[in-house]
């Protein structure tokens, strides 16, 4: 009895063993190639629960998702002979397993494949474009010729490529100082012209002041002389009327004005003869003068 109990015991182990080692249940995030003695033979795509050949059979997984490769910045030769540095990825997905596990086993080995496509394909179109294409409208037009250029010869992978495209295109360094040296140049040379049309502009403005500045200041002065004439005409003819009116009273007055200018310090002194004609006034009044000054 304890042999039967040992022996039923040994039994329901090897038969569970067996059960666990034949069940396995595939992700809906997965897809699972079944091997038998390292030979594919069964391709499982539905999530669930399923079953192997225990011992004989394994079970890979691979991702049922979109994949990324991002691929190393690579130096291209556009058609017009423009050197540029172009860091691209791509996205893909795993479609036939199997074909995948016989040409590159595992994602190690895919990114390795699909890196030098993508290479090439890069290489090959963005040959026959010119850097300006790359940089205007058609840059959409161009990732996805790339797309087309890659997916065709990943297809025999197992893959499927979603979608290209070109994160940064650079000039080489050597390109870009160069570049920027000549774009500094003709900045310089631009605000050289700018600053001999300003100066020149300048001087027409000032010529131009200068001009109207003669003009109106000669006219005020011929204005000014105008007016300083017909004034000096003027007081010329009151002074005449005056003098003609009454000519003693007049000599006085002009006499009076003369001491007044002559006499306005407090210490003037005068050196004169007691004879002189200054002094006429001086020396004696003209009744008739002071009634006529009165």
């Amino acid at each position: 009895m304890q042999k039967k109990f040992k022996l039923t015991l040994i039994i329901l182990a090897i038969l569970i063993i067996a059960t666990i080692n034949s069940l396995f249940i595939l992700d809906q995030r997965k897809q699972a190639l079944v091997l038998q003695f390292g030979e594919p033979i069964r391709v499982i795509k539905t999530a669930g629960l399923h079953f192997k050949t225990p011992f004989i059979q394994n079970v890979l997984y691979f991702d049922n998702r979109l994949l990324d490769l991002e691929a190393t910045n690579k130096e291209v030769i556009a058609s017009d002979q423009k050197r540029l540095i172009i860091n691209a990825f791509a996205k893909y997905k795993i479609t036939d397993p199997l074909a995948y596990y016989k040409t590159v086993r595992n994602e190690f080995g895919m990114k390795n494949k699909l890196n030098t496509i993508l290479d090439s394909s890069l290489r090959q179109v963005i040959g026959e474009i010119s850097l300006i294409s790359l940089l205007s409208e058609k840059r959409s037009e161009v990732m996805q010729n790339i797309q087309t250029v890659v997916n065709k010869r990943a297809k025999e992978f197992g893959i499927d490529i979603v979608d290209v495209r070109i994160m940064r295109s650079d000039l080489p360094n050597e390109n870009s100082n160069a570049i920027y040296r000549r774009m500094q140049t003709e900045r310089e040379r631009e605000a050289k012209e700018i600053r001999a049309e300003g100066a020149e502009l300048s001087q027409k403005i000032i010529a131009k002041t200068d001009k109207e500045k003669t003009i109106l200041l000669a006219e005020a002065q011929k204005t000014a002389e105008i007016l300083k004439g017909e004034g000096d005409a003027i007081a010329t003819k009151i002074f005449a009327r005056s003098f003609g009116r009454d000519p003693e009273f007049f000599e006085f007055y002009r006499s009076m004005q003369a001491y007044k200018k002559s006499l306005k310090g407090e210490n003037t002194k005068f050196i004169i003869s007691p004879d002189s004609g200054f002094l006429r006034e001086m020396k004696g009044y003209n009744k008739k003068k002071i009634n006529n000054f009165e």
